[in-house]
């Protein structure tokens, strides 16, 4: 070629990896931050979490999940399950996921819940999947009510929760798989208080023996 020859310019690479390098780094990081929050929200939502619970030993409640002030969480909770959640002023609803030792519920174990309740007009204790939905059982029994639970002398009830059938009080569960155990107030004066229920009101739950 002679002196005159055209010359065609090569741009440089080293001005544009750098920039890719950078752009790829903050998309990774855009994607980490977005799966860690997708992530952690529909964890919260599918696990029942909500803002402003109150436990009561392994009892649960969230008593602003049915009040104007329930949190986003709560609601998408309530509007995940499909279950109405009872109002302030209705009563309360508590759930346990786990007995007083910390363990989960399962159907390979049986419990016996005894005690008291809170002072309420009404409760019902059932047994239900985490889904929020009642246990088909052969013996089409999902729950006791206050109206027909066999008491003590004192006024104390024990419920056997366990898959085989046991005399007394007998609320059948699933040989297999988890279940919760929900205990609904109504017309109870703690309903709007409930940060202050006695642990010695609530009833215990204590596994007795597994397969």
């Amino acid at each position: 070629m002679t002196d005159g020859a055209l010359r065609i310019p090569v741009p440089s690479r080293t001005g544009v990896l750098p920039r890719l390098g950078l752009l790829s780094r903050v998309l990774a990081v855009f994607a980490i931050a977005a799966t860690a929050g997708l992530g952690g929200t529909w964890l919260a939502v599918d696990s029942g979490v909500g803002f402003g619970a109150v436990r009561v030993g392994a009892w649960v409640a969230h008593p602003r999940n049915g009040s104007v002030e329930a949190d986003p969480y709560s609601r998408a909770v309530v509007a995940r399950s499909g279950v109405m959640p009872l109002g302030l002023g209705e009563g309360l609803t508590f759930t346990a996921q786990r007995d007083d030792a910390g363990r989960p519920l399962v159907g390979a174990c049986a419990y016996r819940v005894s005690g008291f309740v809170p002072p309420t007009r009404y409760w019902t204790l059932t047994a239900e999947t985490p889904a929020g939905a009642l246990i088909a059982n052969p013996a089409g029994r999902h729950g006791f009510t206050s109206a027909e639970i066999v008491r003590g002398p004192d006024g104390s009830f024990v419920i056997t929760v366990a898959p085989s059938a046991r005399p007394g009080n007998w609320l059948p569960v699933p040989v297999a798989g988890r279940f919760n155990l929900v205990l609904r107030l109504y017309d109870t004066p703690i309903s709007g208080a409930s940060a202050v229920i006695d642990p010695a009101r609530m009833p215990a739950i204590a596994q007795v023996a597994c397969r």
